[in-house]
């Protein structure tokens, strides 16, 4: 029997925690879409949306600190909150940078990559929300579809990448959509560390 009941607030955080990566995807994605100067007011919803993922992380960090019983172990609740946040923080890196670097005309590889990353962290939303009491095979079933969109995501990387250097591009647009191209991938990559995680999670106490 359990004495002591389980803190159940961090499933409720975690979700709060993906549903704002999907939001800082969304975002992402009509940022690259427009073309006025609209654009830039998006960088600061994303970088609100960066505030916000940081101050739930803080709480699930310091509910940590001071809670018994925890769902799961600690260590993996730390990681899961710390892979969750990495994806907003990438998200608001690439905004950031289209901001700095002025970008004009978006190039279809970059859109493809912000759907790709859409995609993923609607993927880890699934994965989140069944933590709780969803059946472990949807949890497993959305990491094999974040690995899989990451994969796709990585082909499209170097795919559009090779295109940016075999285009008649100005050596300055190379450097830009390089470091931009490189950026919404490791965003990819973040969401595949956070279902890692989610998967040994499940692994451990399906």
């Amino acid at each position: 029997m359990q004495l002591l009941p389980r803190d159940e607030r961090f499933f409720e955080l975690f979700t709060t925690l993906a549903t704002v990566a999907v939001n800082g995807a969304q975002n992402l994605a009509e940022m690259f879409r427009r073309t006025d100067d609209d654009r830039w007011k998006l960088v600061e919803v994303i970088k609100g949306l960066e505030h916000d993922a940081d101050d739930v992380t803080h709480a699930i960090v310091t509910r940590l600190d001071r809670t018994f019983i925890t769902p799961f172990d600690p260590e993996d609740i730390h990681e899961l909150a710390s892979r969750l946040d990495d994806i907003v923080d990438r998200i608001d890196s690439t905004a950031r940078r289209a901001r700095i670097f002025r970008i004009g005309e978006v190039p279809e590889g970059a859109l493809l990559l912000c759907d790709a990353i859409h995609r993923t962290t609607t993927q880890v939303l699934v994965a989140v929300e069944a933590l709780q009491d969803g059946p472990s095979a949807t949890i497993l079933a959305a990491c094999r579809e974040i690995k899989r969109l990451e994969e796709e995501g990585d082909a499209m990387y170097y795919l559009w990448l090779g295109r940016l250097f075999e285009d008649q591009h100005e050596a300055i647009t190379v450097i830009k959509w390089k470091e931009l191209y490189d950026t919404l991938e490791k965003t990819l990559d973040s969401a595949e560390d956070a279902a890692n995680v989610l998967e040994s999670v499940t692994i451990k106490h399906g």
